[in-house]
């Protein structure tokens, strides 16, 4: 018995340095910093790099239609409304799929675009972030996660897109929106009542 603990206890220390290693490895997006730069095709195979938006906000949702999370904000039109909202405003919208070929959420750039205009999504661009690496650079866990970028590149909010962890569609009525409230504050020169939360969703599903 005191060898199979003995066993137990090294295989979930193991695990524990794993974990941490895999943490360690991601840099992160921090809030106040500059916001990590990246280069990623989108769907319709044009390159974006966070630099050429210099000067201009940008909102970045990390995306998985097989979501049921992402079903929720895309069945009640909220993800879509926030986006035409936004980009009317002149916000660069980037949705960023960072699911790995043969996992939930992964499609070809055709199917993508196919995707967005049944669903009536407007962003600036589907990025197709097959490889993770501008969602391993940005620490995205989860799908929807959502960051913002002021115009100076520096990181304002980082997390969750409301305060309904849930996949119902009805629970987005009386939600509180985080981006919302977040762009409102910082489009008037306000400061940010909160600027980072733990964001709710699938797990991002990196290679």
């Amino acid at each position: 018995m005191k060898k199979l603990n003995f066993i137990l206890t090294l295989i979930i220390a193991s695990v524990l340095l794993i974990n941490a290693a895999e943490d360690t490895d991601r840099s992160g997006a921090v809030v106040g910093e500059q916001a990590p730069s990246f280069s990623v095709v989108d769907a319709h195979g044009n390159m974006h790099s966070l630099e050429d938006f210099a000067g201009q906000w940008v909102i970045l949702e990390w995306l998985n239609h097989g979501c049921p999370f992402v079903r929720k904000h895309y069945d009640g039109n909220n993800m879509q409304e926030l986006q035409k909202k936004y980009t009317e405003k002149g916000v660069v919208w980037l949705s960023v799929v960072s699911s790995a070929p043969g996992t939930q959420g992964y499609m070809e750039p055709e199917e993508t675009l196919q995707t967005a205009e049944e669903k009536g999504a407007v962003p600036t661009a589907i990025l197709l972030d097959a490889d993770g690496t501008m969602g391993r650079a940005y620490d995205a866990r989860v799908t929807p996660q959502m960051y913002i970028i002021n115009p100076d590149g520096i990181l304002e909010y980082n997390g969750a897109i409301d305060d309904r962890p849930t996949s119902r569609v009805r629970d987005l009525e009386g939600a509180h929106n985080y981006v919302v409230a977040a762009m409102t504050s910082l489009m008037n020169g306000d400061p940010v009542e909160v600027t980072t939360n733990t964001p709710y969703g699938c797990t991002v599903k990196y290679e």
